[in-house]
């Protein structure tokens, strides 16, 4: 049985792992929500602290 060389094979190894990682990049990047941070309101007044009612 003759020995195969592994060069190609390690070759085909990275590139089908990279085209998975870059499958499940896009699939992450498309279906994450967008949603940008927002700055608190400093204009409306604040309510009090709430207290638990046993203290």
């Amino acid at each position: 049985m003759p020995q195969l060389n592994p060069s190609p094979w390690f070759f085909i190894l990275l590139l089908s792992w990279a085209v998975l990682l870059l499958v499940f990049k896009t699939k992450i990047l498309t279906s994450a929500p967008h949603n940008s941070p927002m700055l608190p309101d400093l204009t409306a007044s604040h309510t009090t602290p709430w207290n638990w009612p046993w203290t």
